[in-house]
């Protein structure tokens, strides 16, 4: 049994196969002699010199181009997350978070090869679909390039200037007050080229819905997000970059009518939950500068890049007070600088050399300025006389990574990437690791792909703590945490092993079969502890996943489908940190036996179709079920939320006038059926309010391009 588990470990991820056919168009081989090359020609040599720095042998993959993006409902205005949302073993939850194939988020974002830190857990996406030409989504047994965050890599590649100048503008409206004006613009003049996009959302439904009402009481939103990339050509083998993003969300904190009140407020005895005002703000700023290009037959792109993430969560006092016994204004910050250098470099004819460093500092700040009641021993409010704590805390991470690793082509059927990742962190307190690294691709025929790997893995955790000296701060007061245990998160390290087929069956149909088995100590997870809907980590002792995923694609033209299907199943077993939340019984419960993580989803399943009716009309229809994430039962996530299944349709026609050419118009209707389900309950370890999915929704993009 223990060899079978071992065993199958997935791969392939197939993309659909517009996705790879736009792939291979990038890959399209430049002329190698040639002594004036145009700026389009050199771009695209160089283009091909930064794509040979990122292996991906041994893992799964799932690649969805431009015009995989633009055929879903909602086009370019999809949410980064629900782009994603439509690869295998991907599981939507509250707030849009991911958790991709059993972990809980640990993704990492690449834009053009370079690693975006990730920024503090909120409701708000940072990266916008219209800057994708393609996105690659690597999951499995990753080359030893990959570190920090490895549950999956979003591989983004941008969309590039042109000659000339051009771009679009359009807007997305409908149902519950949306509205999303964007505009694009890019071009290429001499030796520069230019990219830029930038967009404004404002809705009434921010974030989920607390009740199965179809319109939330308080939960409007205003978004705010934009990106660039700036090149200019040194020379033939030379390019300077600056890319650079920016995003700023708001949200309204949505009501759950008819709460009763828990605690007394000076003389207040009633106060109406739907009448609640909390607020939530969130910011990301980043700006990189690469150079990237070759030196002889070595390949090379150095960055250094600066990101800063901050969160602040803003109380209704009175009301937080009355439910929750405390009202915080939390404000969380964090800065972090990067340096990461990549090179490859071929070593005769069947093997290529890659190897790197990446480093980072992080400087993480924490200031919650709370309200509270004082009470007794057992938790009694003894005053109805608020008075005030002030917690700060300061925390400096600081990250350093090597790798080497050697890709050898053996024959004409065999591929094998093996390495080794040296990871070293220091925050709360100094961990390091040396992971090998090891996959292979044997591809007996043109049409049958197999693959296997082995990672081991080391997730440093996230900088979002709570600290023993701040729950001390709140003793004898309503906002008291038990002192159950060790508080200080833990880096996960974990042995993964994958290994998945693809076959092409004609020339229109492929199909791919993938399994993965995780052993993992310290195996990390997230809750939201406290009022604020703010993250913080905690540990498992030993967590076991495993799961198997299939994709099914089919192009036949103007008709194009995919199905994925994936079944998983995610294990943990004693809490030995951040135990501040939990009760003595589901501690003593869970050092003894295994239970599911609150994110674990057993069966889920995405697909899609569409029909090119002519060349101006296009018609779709995809869908998303679950089988239901944890809740609480007779144990600790011992039952599961009822299953989901959400179906959206979409039809698209591009209107050709005299003098103003096309304009596209693109209608969706999302959770056409209007099915009500629930994300959440409220119940399992770490989770606050209940949160139901989208009711159903009409929408119209309309979009001139230029």
């Amino acid at each position: 049994m223990k060899n079978a588990r071992l065993a199958l470990a997935i791969a392939v991820a197939l993309a659909g196969l517009p996705a790879v056919s736009a792939l291979a168009q990038d890959a399209t081989p430049a002329p190698q002699k040639a002594t004036n090359l145009s700026a389009v020609d050199v771009s695209a040599r160089l283009d091909e010199a930064r794509n040979s720095l990122s292996p991906d042998t041994g893992s799964s993959q799932y690649v969805m181009d431009r015009q995989t993006i633009q055929a879903l409902p909602l086009g370019d205005s999809t949410p980064l997350n629900q782009v994603v949302l439509q690869a295998p073993g991907v599981v939507q939850d509250s707030y849009g978070q991911l958790h991709v194939r059993g972990d809980h988020a640990n993704l990492q974002y690449r834009i053009n090869g370079v690693l975006i830190p990730e920024s503090i857990g909120g409701f708000g996406q940072t990266l916008d679909a219209r800057l994708i030409d393609n996105v690659k989504l690597l999951t499995g047994a990753l080359p030893a390039q990959y570190g920090e965050r490895t549950a999956a890599i979003v591989d983004i590649t941008t969309r590039t200037g042109k000659d000339g100048t051009g771009g679009s503008v359009g807007m997305t409206g409908g149902s519950f007050g949306t509205l999303n004006p964007n505009a694009t613009i890019f071009g290429r003049e001499g030796n520069w080229s230019w990219f830029a996009t930038a967009n404004y959302l404002t809705s009434d439904v921010g974030i989920e819905n607390p009740t199965s009402s179809r319109k939330p009481i308080h939960d409007h939103t205003n978004q705010v997000k934009a990106f660039g990339d700036v090149s200019y050509l040194i020379n033939n083998d030379t390019r300077i970059s600056f890319m650079f993003g920016a995003t700023n969300n708001r949200f309204e904190i949505p009501n759950n009518p008819g709460q009763d009140v828990k605690f007394g407020y000076l003389d207040v005895t009633h106060f109406d939950s739907a009448s609640l005002n909390e607020q939530q703000q969130e910011k990301t700023r980043f700006g990189i500068l690469s150079l990237q290009g070759k030196m002889g037959e070595t390949a090379y792109q150095v960055s250094v890049g600066e990101r800063y993430s901050g969160l602040t969560f803003t109380p209704d006092d009175i009301g937080d007070l009355m439910f929750n016994g405390v009202a915080s204004d939390v404000r969380r910050s964090n800065r972090a600088t990067t340096l990461q250098a990549d090179f490859s470099t071929p070593l005769g004819d069947n093997h290529t050399l890659r190897y790197g460093a990446y480093g980072s500092y992080e400087n993480a700040r924490s200031t919650n300025n709370s309200l509270v009641f004082p009470a007794d021993d057992a938790g009694n409010q003894t005053s109805t006389v608020p008075f005030n704590i002030l917690d700060t805390s300061r925390v400096l991470a600081r990250t350093y990574a090597l790798y080497a690793q050697d890709e050898w082509s053996i024959g004409d059927h065999w591929t094998v990437n093996y390495g080794v990742r040296a990871d070293k962190y220091d925050a709360f307190r100094t961990e390091s690791q040396l992971s090998p690294r090891i996959g292979a691709i044997w591809q007996p025929n043109d049409s049958t792909t197999v693959h296997a790997g082995y990672s081991r893995y080391f997730t440093p955790p996230a900088t979002e703590a709570i600290t023993t000296a701040s729950i001390e701060k709140f003793a004898n007061t309503t906002n008291a945490l038990p002192a159950n245990g060790d508080n200080t998160p833990l880096s996960e390290r974990s042995n993964y092993y994958d290994v998945g087929v693809s076959q092409k069956l004609g020339s229109q149909w492929t199909v791919g079969l993938d399994a993965y088995y995780r052993r993992v100590a310290r195996i990390q997870d997230e809750g939201q502890f406290g009022a604020a809907v703010v993250y913080s980590t905690f540990n498992y002792d030993q967590g076991r996943i495993q799961g198997t995923e299939f994709t099914l694609n089919y192009d036949g033209g103007p008709l194009t489908a995919y199905f994925n299907f994936a079944y998983n199943r995610s294990l943990g077993k004693n809490i030995i940190t951040g135990q501040y939340n939990f009760s003595p019984e589901d501690l003593a419960y869970i050092a003894y036996n295994y239970i599911h993580l609150d994110h674990d989803q057993k069966y889920t399943s995405s697909g899609g179709i569409n029909y090119a009716i002519d060349s101006s009309t296009k018609i779709g229809a995809d869908y998303l079920f679950g089988s239901g994430l944890r809740r609480d039962g007779t144990v600790p996530n011992g039952a599961t939320m009822p299953a989901y299944f959400q179906l959206n349709l979409s039809i698209a026609h591009d209107f050709n006038f005299d003098h103003m050419g096309a304009l596209h118009t693109q209608l969706a209707v999302l959770n056409v059926l209007d099915r009500t389900y629930e994300l959440r309950d409220g119940s399992g370890i770490g989770v606050g309010a209940p949160q139901f999915g989208p009711r159903r929704g009409v929408y119209l993009s309309v979009q001139k391009d230029f």
